[in-house]
């Protein structure tokens, strides 16, 4: 049988506590409450195209109400030097008392929503949005923070396989921590030096700028790799190969580009039996979502077109580890 390619999809699900510490809700509530309605139809889209997707959702969305939110609190709680990191000292003051009044904090619905369709994993993105690189915080606050977030995911009857680190902070420290908490994967970050994670504050202005001309052009290259090549101790690590950028109207002349950089990169790991790993956050498509839905839906019929050429086949974040863990390469993967 002919070694076939891999195609991830993983999504950073987070609503205003991903970015509660960046934006106002008054310059960004607009993505967040479109969220409501792009994930519905990232569902379908990824339905149709028989797409299966690791949803790394942020455990306190989880719930339906503050009552119950504040019931499941980790008992330790992140003492990030930068007191605004931590979204604790803001629950007094959300907007609602459940995910009615606010649809902004809260997400039960949402989550019960995903794991109504086929072949969505829902995964770890920590309790509270948990940044494991900045100053202040602990071994011990993270492992807190962990357990809290398997135990919530564990209570609807799901297991916690995959995790994906906020802000992609990646604490190789805590990898041991993950895996026995049981957790058997990370999203590891693409191989160069421009895609290296520090603390927030430490982002460089040169490196924002190359990942972003790195978008359009193929400037580091296709980010590809074989599942019989990555790291499996502690946990697996499956890199991202690619930031699904949200559609800028200001950008709009170079939508042609970014398109066929993506699908180039696609087609490279279906010709050569390897992993392309495309990841973003629900929120990128809460604003302009006919927009980004159609580069999206793009994107998806080319995946369809290496299917039927070359065997692509699509796996959630654990299934892909799954099968590192097993010792076995693509080889082994039926074409879906």
């Amino acid at each position: 049988m002919s070694k076939k390619g891999i195609f991830i999809v993983s999504l950073d699900f987070e609503l205003n506590w991903g970015v509660h510490d960046v934006f106002t809700l008054g310059h960004y509530q607009e993505n967040i409450v479109g969220v409501r309605q792009a994930i519905p139809r990232m569902l379908e889209l990824f339905n149709h195209f028989d797409i299966h997707a690791t949803w790394a959702t942020v455990g306190m969305l989880f719930f339906d109400n503050k009552k119950e939110l504040l019931a499941n609190l980790p008992e330790l709680h992140p003492s990030y030097a930068d007191a605004a990191f931590s979204p604790y000292d803001k629950l007094a003051s959300l907007v609602g008392e459940n995910e009615q009044q606010d649809p902004l904090h809260f997400g039960a619905s949402l989550i019960k929503e995903i794991m109504d369709y086929p072949n969505q994993e829902l995964a770890t993105h920590t309790f509270s949005h948990y940044y494991c690189l900045e100053t202040g915080q602990t071994a011990a606050q993270f492992e807190a923070d962990v357990q809290a977030s398997v135990k919530v995911a564990k209570a609807i009857d799901q297991s916690t396989k995959s995790m994906i680190f906020p802000r992609n902070q990646i604490n190789h420290d805590y990898l041991q921590i993950c895996k026995v908490n049981g957790i058997q994967c990370f999203r590891g970050h693409e191989d160069s030096w421009v895609y290296q994670v520090g603390p927030f504050h430490n982002k460089g202005i040169i490196k924002r700028m190359l990942r972003l001309a790195d978008c359009y052009l193929p400037i580091f290259g296709d980010h590809t790799y074989s599942i019989d090549q990555v790291t499996t101790e502690p946990i697996v690590n499956l890199p991202s190969s690619r930031f699904l950028r949200p559609y800028h109207t200001s950008l709009k002349s170079l939508e042609p580009l970014r398109l066929r950089r993506i699908k180039k990169s696609i087609t490279n790991a279906a010709k050569k039996g390897e992993i392309f790993h495309l990841w973003w956050h629900p929120h990128n498509f809460g604003k302009d979502i006919e927009s980004n839905l159609g580069f999206l839906t793009e994107i998806l019929i080319h995946v369809a077109t290496m299917r039927e050429q070359y065997g692509l086949t699509s796996l959630t974040m654990a299934e892909a580890s799954t099968l590192a863990l097993q010792g076995m390469d693509s080889h082994t993967i039926r074409s879906r």
